[in-house]
């Protein structure tokens, strides 16, 4: 057990990390494989592939780098997280526009790239760095109004959505949006700004709707479930009803067979089945848990770019999770976002890795970061208080009497 009075760079990250952020995200690490253990024999058997255990082999394997990635981007500092965050952005950046010419197309989508025999997803790994960068911006535009930083997360924003919507992924998108529209709110935006973005926002998902087939399918099958092909979404109702409170029991599941995405975009659904609304509600627990934590610590900050990073990656977390688990109890259009660590995939768990990482590197306790802030400050300092004047009493009073 290591001991407070060591100094070494491990016993120090130990005794500052947030250790219970750290255990529900480990929570949540283990539950993807246990489910992944669950879904994963029948989606072989659907896919014809020998070894039923194979996306459990390959999610462990992908798990190992995604724990070294977390573990060590805690250890950074708030500056070198923002150094790392705009290397990471630049080079996914220019995959993402690479995808456009040499992505293979898959569903009407070019999304991945094959590098060295491996499938990568770009837009997987811009959202953390893209979060770090926008928070930057707006604690610039706080500090020193007069730099145009503001226009440049604008910029930043337009420079991403464009590869995004041309792939197309209208869920990361809407996802990206929304986190940056948030950290805008938080920044001190007028109202006028959050009506006009509102507007905007609503005015390109109309055109999305009215020019994009599947996403107008979609939408209309979410609407009105007589107007098409419903299968991935009444197999993933029928799982719930199926499990109950308790469950079926591990590898007890049936409807899981009849999943495509049983591994991936439907894993929670699989959890539904096999072992009931009760775990269901502990996997909520836990993303509640490690948001309300996050944000917590975010009020109590008084850097601008730490609160505002903390707050949008807490956020992108959040709302990627939330959007999975109301696709699969049908309360929001079907959209293919994983379930952050439990669903199976190496792109997007690595890039969730990294970006809780940053997560538990930024809301470490750092004992002098109040003292420094203190020693930095640009403002005047307070006058003292003027001091009592002593007024010296006159000299025959001294005297005494006569």
């Amino acid at each position: 057990m290591m001991s407070r009075a060591d100094r070494t760079v491990l016993s120090e990250w130990w005794w500052t990390v947030d250790r219970a952020l750290l255990a529900a995200l480990v929570g949540l690490m283990v539950i993807g494989i246990i489910l992944c253990l669950a879904a994963s024999p029948a989606v072989a058997a659907r896919l014809n592939i020998a070894d039923p255990f194979h996306f459990v082999n390959r999610q462990v394997l992908f798990l190992v780098p995604a724990v070294v990635v977390m573990v060590a981007t805690s250890f950074l500092s708030p500056r070198a997280i923002r150094r790392i965050a705009v290397v990471v952005f630049a080079v996914f950046f220019v995959l993402l526009l690479a995808t456009l010419v040499a992505g293979p197309e898959v569903k009407g989508a070019r999304r991945w790239l094959t590098l060295a025999g491996i499938t990568v997803q770009p837009s997987e790994f811009i959202k953390p760095a893209f979060v770090i960068l926008a928070a930057w911006l707006f604690a610039e535009s706080t500090r020193r109004p007069e730099m145009p930083a503001q226009l440049f997360a604008f910029a930043l924003l337009a420079s991403v959505l464009g590869p995004l919507v041309k792939q197309p992924d209208f869920g990361q998108s809407l996802l990206i949006c929304l986190v940056w529209a948030s950290l805008f709110f938080l920044a001190g935006l007028r109202w006028i700004w959050m009506v006009g973005l509102v507007g905007v926002g609503a005015g390109g998902g109309f055109i999305a709707y009215m020019t994009v087939s599947h996403v107008q399918k979609r939408i209309n099958r979410f609407l009105n479930p007589d107007s098409g092909d419903t299968y991935q979404i009444d197999a993933a109702l029928n799982s719930f009803r199926n499990g109950g409170w308790f469950g079926q029991g591990p590898g007890e599941g049936t409807m899981k067979r009849m999943l495509p995405d049983g591994h991936t975009d439907f894993v929670f659904a699989v959890a539904g089945e096999e072992f009931g609304i009760i775990l269901c509600l502990i996997i909520l627990a836990l993303f509640a848990f490690i948001i309300l934590r996050a944000l917590s610590r975010a009020t109590r900050e008084s850097d601008p770019f730490t609160r505002f990073a903390i707050t949008g990656l807490a956020l992108l977390f959040g709302l990627q999770a939330a959007i999975n688990m109301a696709v699969n109890v049908h309360i929001a259009p079907a959209k293919g976002m994983t379930l952050p660590f439990i669903s199976y995939g190496g792109s997007s768990l690595i890039s969730i890795a990294f970006g809780m990482g940053m997560l538990l590197a930024l809301s470490r306790k750092r004992p002098g970061a109040a003292a420094l802030a203190a020693l930095t400050d640009t403002r005047p300092a307070a006058e003292p208080l003027a001091r009592p004047r002593v007024v010296a009493p006159p000299s025959d009073a001294l005297a005494g009497p006569a």
